[in-house]
């Protein structure tokens, strides 16, 4: 866990406490401050029972608070509490802005911020790799894995000093005000969480951010294949001192045949994740043999383009992470048509983002057969009769059946849901779960 005397004799609120805000509770408290916390669930606020005092930010008195820390969850253009900490002059902020105040107190170290539509747990997964190779000691947070305040700090070893590296969400930037990282990444813009924004305009300028806070001479990697990220690059080699500290990459700087060498890192998403993972060791200044060991030997993440199993000569693959048609594309076009036979039978469905699957259009050619489950299958049955053979399954498992019914030796059965997960599962690692397990059942 981290301490800091950073928040010693201070005051703050967190409303929510799930992971994230449980462990602020903890550091803040640990620390020396003075807690109030709150959580519409009973048996939240009984965990945190004896360390924080109990108190509804929406009724309390706000007076000399140094702090509302929410949950990356909440919604700050509808939640009330963003009015009520503004008449009150209180900054809301999140667990990643705690751990940005608390860097002038913790060892040497250096931050990795990875920020983007799609790719970013990948990649978070890879550069964390590639450090760990590297013999750096590091670990990842944000946005993946634990709660970056309920990790231990890292100190220094004979390599240098250690790496935190965090994968960083609109929303997590949106409650950021210092957070100055050492490499910041930005991956991809594609529209998004549009509910939580004024426009397309309003996310693109939250992902800029990250940049906005980086100092002089800290390094910007951004991979300018889409226009917004462009229109990024372009302003930041504008605006900084040395063009040199804006790195711009793309997934045509990696060879297709090296790749083959990277068992899972394949498709074009993953040439674009590993071309800014490269990018990022390099300018930590871990050597060429050392990243290129570190790629061959990198596994997926769960639910990420997950090799599940294969039976009767069909590969079986979970991308149940993606949620939306942007980030289902790559794995589409990671399996091309051999002489013409297309070979993806593709389970997609769940709760729409969007009423098309317009990002997909140009990968349909490899798909076989698709099965559609959840809220938006009868919708999305209709848009994909004309292009291709559709079955409207409805049920993950059903569809898992008919798959391994139709599919042949040599193809591929992919869930890649283009949705959200939260008509039928809880969240996405519930619905992989599912696609697991329903191939496990397949005699």
């Amino acid at each position: 866990m981290i301490v800091s005397d950073a928040f010693k004799g201070k005051t703050y609120a967190v409303l929510g406490l799930a992971r994230s805000g449980l462990a602020t509770v903890d550091t803040l408290v640990a620390s020396g401050a003075r807690v109030v916390a709150w959580d519409s669930r009973e048996e939240a606020r009984a965990l945190v029972e004896g360390k924080a005092d109990i108190g509804d930010p929406m009724e309390i008195d706000l007076a000399g608070f140094d702090g509302i820390v929410v949950s990356p969850g909440v919604p700050l253009n509808r939640h009330p509490i963003a009015v009520r900490a503004k008449l009150a002059g209180v900054p809301i902020i999140g667990d990643i802005e705690l751990f940005a105040l608390a860097r002038p107190t913790l060892p040497p170290h250096k931050v990795v911020g990875i920020t983007g539509t799609n790719g970013k747990s990948t990649t978070t997964a890879l550069i964390h790799h590639i450090i760990e190779q590297a013999g750096y000691p590091t670990v990842m947070g944000g946005n993946i894995g634990l709660p970056i305040l309920s990790q231990p700090p890292l100190e220094p070893n004979l390599r240098g000093p250690g790496v935190y590296v965090l994968e960083l969400s609109s929303y997590q930037i949106d409650l950021t005000r210092s957070l100055d990282c050492d490499v910041a990444v930005l991956l991809n813009i594609t529209p998004d969480h549009l509910d939580r924004y004024d426009g397309f305009e309003g996310y693109v300028a939250s992902k800029a951010r990250l940049f906005a806070m980086q100092s002089a001479g800290h390094v910007a990697v951004i991979a300018a294949e889409d226009e917004p990220s462009q229109v990024i690059a372009h302003s930041l080699r504008h605006s900084r001192e040395s063009e040199d500290d804006v790195i711009e990459v793309g997934a045509g700087d990696i060879d297709p045949t090296e790749q083959l060498g990277w068992p899972a890192l394949q498709g074009p998403h993953n040439a674009q994740n590993a071309t800014v993972s490269i990018a990022v060791a390099k300018a930590l200044g871990i050597d060429a043999a050392t990243i290129a060991s570190a790629l061959t030997s990198y596994a997926s993440l769960p639910h990420r383009m997950q090799a599940v199993g294969t039976r009767n000569g069909v590969l079986y693959v979970n991308d149940s992470k993606a949620t939306n048609a942007a980030s289902t594309a790559p794995a589409l076009a990671a399996w091309p048509a051999i002489d013409g036979k297309p070979r993806i039978h593709w389970i997609l469905g769940g709760v729409a983002k969007t009423d098309n699957l317009d990002e997909c259009v140009p990968h349909y050619a490899n798909v076989a057969h698709a099965y559609t489950i959840g809220e938006a299958g009868h919708m999305f049955a209709d848009l994909l009769r004309p292009h291709m053979a559709v079955d409207d399954s409805e049920m993950l498992s059903a569809a898992v059946r008919r798959a391994a019914r139709i599919a042949q030796p040599g193809d591929i059965v992919l869930l890649s849901p283009a949705c959200a997960s939260f008509d039928q599962f809880r969240d996405f690692e519930a619905r992989g779960d599912a696609f697991a397990a329903a191939v496990n059942a397949l005699e």
